[in-house]
């Protein structure tokens, strides 16, 4: 069960990531970032453990819970492009949300076909957990919170963007 929950039921969307897919696949992430957690040598480095150890069965439990904050986002597609130090290769899209903000996503995909799907039209959600640092407090002065993509979902096709402004 996904859960993005309403962002995938008001218009037919394929999820194309799931953390947990991701991880059953690379089970020394799960490893290097609980070590980290763990390392006290590090006070600086990595998630607290707030809410369990990263992929956890307490992790998961929090998030199914609510008890670990989650961040939504939801939009259309204005602009799919490359960000960071992989110029060469799409990984962002800019997306216009119902509100009328606009925020630019890192594309998250268990399957590289699926890349294809992220088109300037198309509607795309995004769940993250914000799972506490250890290094507090943000610049900010808040929380300081790694954004961790939970699961990522895209139209298959373009969409009505009256449907946004419900």
């Amino acid at each position: 069960m996904s859960i993005l929950g309403d962002e995938v039921d008001q218009v037919p969307m394929k999820l194309v990531f799931t953390l947990r897919e991701e991880l059953r696949s690379d089970p020394s992430r799960v490893e290097k970032t609980q070590a980290l957690t763990l390392d006290g040598s590090r006070p600086s480095m990595g998630l607290r453990g707030k809410h369990g150890l990263f992929g956890s069965t307490a992790w998961w439990d929090a998030i199914s819970s609510g008890a670990m904050p989650l961040l939504r986002l939801s939009g259309v597609v204005e602009r799919v492009h490359a960000a960071g130090q992989d110029w060469d290769e799409v990984n962002t899209v800019d997306i216009r949300a119902a509100d009328g903000a606009l925020h630019s996503v890192g594309i998250y995909v268990n399957d590289p076909a699926d890349l294809a799907l992220f088109q300037a039209g198309h509607r795309v959600a995004v769940v993250y957990a914000l799972d506490v640092m250890k290094l507090q407090p943000a610049p900010d002065g808040g929380v300081n919170v790694s954004k961790v993509a939970l699961e990522m979902a895209v139209s298959l096709r373009p969409t009505n963007r009256d449907l946004l402004c419900h």
